[in-house]
């Protein structure tokens, strides 16, 4: 027992060599998480829902999302825009809604089943399969044809 004393410069180099590719692999995580975080910004912006300031942090596969929305439908549509993303197991909303227009009632979300189509989705809810179109409205720009949804898809359903 006792204290030991050696030469701190040498000796093999294993120890400080992995020290520092876990340290440049701890920089190019969170380098590529801020990428990521950026790019899902990036996204809200350019798909015009009627967000301003908005925010994005990943923890683990739940993305957390910050801002200002003018009306609840485009706080919605946020939400399903990342939501749909590969990857994204869930949406932490910290969206507030700021809005001189009366509160509307927050929309029903709908996952996508395996046969569905839209005009099958507006006779369950609507009780009119010709009321497709609303659902296809209220979910653009997420989706761009009317004929193609997929399973596992969330919808936003709004009241008539």
């Amino acid at each position: 027992m006792g204290l030991f004393s050696f030469l701190k410069g040498s000796g093999s180099k294993a120890l400080k060599e992995t020290a520092a590719r876990n340290e440049a692999k701890a920089r190019s995580a969170e380098a590529a998480k801020e990428r990521l975080e950026g790019l899902l910004e990036g996204v809200l912006y350019s798909a015009d829902v009627g967000i301003k300031n908005i925010d994005v942090e990943i923890e683990n596969d739940v993305v957390k999302v910050y801002g200002e929305a003018g009306t609840q439908a485009a706080r919605e549509k946020a939400i399903l825009i990342l939501g749909n993303m590969e990857g994204v197991a869930a949406i932490d909303d910290r969206i507030s809604v700021v809005s001189v227009e009366p509160a509307k009632p927050e929309a029903q979300m709908y996952q996508v089943q395996s046969g569905d189509s839209l005009s099958k989705i507006a006779k369950q809810f609507y009780g009119d399969p010709m009321k497709y179109t609303t659902i296809f409205e209220a979910n653009q720009p997420m989706l761009k044809d009317p004929n193609i949804i997929h399973p596992g898809q969330t919808l936003r359903i709004h009241a008539l």
